[in-house]
């Protein structure tokens, strides 16, 4: 009796995260799941390929066609190329060699110690706000934040009592979620921007857009992405995390809140002198002009700077080298190779996420081969051209269909190279500026960011989950991350459209109606 009683008072929010979440977990583990999308990728490209879709690809001038990949020479192809896909997988390299660096760190004890110095000082009813507001800002740091922030969040929410997961959930809807929101500059800006430029060319080729078009937007953003997060984790998430979603008891590495003894306090202090030492080098070394940090125009943010293709290294040096000394300083270590069995043991966390990526790359390869997703895109973005609806829903159609294409197209550049030559002309002639346009589409390419199987990393935060919660599967994490998915998509257009409404400016030199910079 009392399991129906407990089932009827369950909101229909919650009937339906359930359904999602039961749906979800039933499906095969998530290497095998790859496995078959990848298979079914085959299939359905050698059904569309004989169909002429009368679509011209943006990128190339040429005609866009679904490549067959059933036949002799694509399968060939596949194999010879199998093992170059994999091992260039872009999260492979940056998550293993990060993760070698943060592993020390955290099992010699050093993270440990600087969670509960924290713990300390922070506010509990202030943990999530700050927690989303580190995981926004790592955007600056390239793919950082899905290999430092996100498994920290669990980390710091477990430390202080709350449920690991919610942490996890918090860090990666301001990572991923909130992607397009980061008061910092960072190399996405620029690279976006040139796809706007050479779109908003065909209409006037003589416009010039600042790189940083959409900063005080983005920037405005932070703000509500942070709220939309403090308010679903701690009133919605959590509470329902730890009805359906209980914490694994066998967590002997998970930090506790004992007292941090004069031994340790002095270890600790040491080795955040070691980091502080070490980012004060850095800094140093980028400042001048001439660095060889930054790129041939002396630019440190862009994505061509030698600083921002290091990211990933100095992680690893800046967690290395302060876990090595707090390990020696504290007595956790007593010679070089128990650090190397702390590399070893991180390595072995990460067996499971080996195996789901090797599936993974290849079904992400042969997806964007396929030309599937970009057939999808480019259709949905001419029906929405053909609807002829006027520019404030025409804005709110883009955020929306940007939504779903990146459910199928999870590179930000590659999406907006197809759509903005359709979309930036079409809305420069109903007087419609291209910054908003594309501060329209950096939207939608946020928000479903956080329940597309499509990202990169989505099997990482899979794995992050099961470390807690051993029986979390691709649905759990699915249902854990739709309600921020959906609010942040309803709540940001709105915000965007105010914004517009107001007439706040976008970002640097940026104006709403094109008819102010003609």
């Amino acid at each position: 009796m009392i399991p129906t009683q407990e089932k009827k008072q369950k909101s229909l929010l919650d009937r339906f995260l359930d359904v999602i979440e039961y749906a979800g977990n039933k499906l095969p583990d998530p290497a095998i799941l790859f496995l078959i999308l990848m298979l079914a990728t085959w299939v359905l490209s050698a059904m569309l390929a004989p169909i002429d879709f009368g679509e011209i690809d943006p990128r190339t001038g040429e005609e866009l066609r679904v490549l067959n990949l059933l036949t002799g020479t694509q399968l060939a192809a596949f194999l010879s190329n199998m093992v170059n896909v994999f091992i260039t997988f872009p999260p492979m390299g940056v998550v293993l060699v990060a993760m070698l660096g943060v592993g020390v760190a955290e099992h010699s004890g050093y993270i440990n110690a600087g969670l509960k110095y924290l713990l300390n000082f922070t506010p509990q009813m202030l943990l999530t706000p700050i927690l989303v507001l580190v995981a926004i800002v790592s955007h600056t740091a390239a793919d950082a934040g899905y290999v430092l922030v996100i498994p920290l969040g669990g980390v710091i929410f477990y430390a202080a009592g709350r449920h690991p997961l919610a942490g996890i959930a918090a860090a990666f809807a301001g990572v991923s979620g909130g992607f397009s929101a980061n008061f910092i500059p960072s190399g996405i800006d620029p690279l976006i921007q040139s796809f706007t430029q050479s779109a908003a060319r065909i209409i006037d080729p003589t416009i010039s857009l600042n790189p940083l078009n959409n900063w005080f937007f983005t920037g405005s953003s932070s703000i509500v992405v942070v709220a939309v997060a403090w308010f679903l984790t701690d009133r919605v998430i959590e509470p329902r995390l730890n009805k359906t979603a209980k914490v694994d008891e066998d967590m002997t590495d998970a930090p506790k809140m004992e007292e941090i003894g004069s031994k340790e306090k002095k270890a600790f202090w040491l080795a955040s002198l070691v980091m502080i030492l070490g980012l004060t080098g850095l800094v140093v070394w980028a400042y001048p002009l001439d660095s060889a940090l930054r790129d041939a125009d002396g630019e440190i943010t862009s994505l061509a700077a030698p600083l921002m293709k290091s990211i990933v290294p100095l992680i690893f040096f800046l967690f290395w080298l302060p876990g090595l000394v707090y390990g020696f300083a504290s007595g956790t270590y007593k010679e070089m190779k128990d650090a190397i069995a702390s590399m070893s043991k991180a390595m072995g966390s990460m067996a499971h996420y080996i195996v789901m990526a090797f599936f993974c790359a290849l079904f992400i390869d042969a997806f964007a081969k396929s030309n599937i997703g970009a057939m999808t895109a480019l259709k949905g973005a001419n029906f929405l051209e053909s609807m002829n609806l006027p520019g404030q829903v025409t804005i709110v159609g883009i955020v929306f269909l940007t939504a779903f294409v990146n459910l199928l197209v999870g590179s930000a550049s590659a999406k907006w190279a197809l759509i903005s030559p359709i979309f930036v002309p079409m809305l420069m002639q109903l007087g419609i500026s291209p910054d908003l346009t594309q501060a329209a589409y950096r939207v939608g390419d946020s928000v479903s960011n956080i329940i597309t199987p499509l990202l990169p990393y989505f099997p990482l935060v899979v794995v992050f989950c099961q470390r807690y919660v051993k029986s979390t599967g691709i649905g759990t994490l699915v249902s854990i991350m739709i309600p921020y998915s959906v609010v942040l998509l309803i709540v940001w257009t709105i915000f965007l459209l105010g914004y517009w409404a107001v007439g706040y400016p976008l970002g640097l030199q940026s104006s709403y109606e094109y008819i102010m910079v003609r």
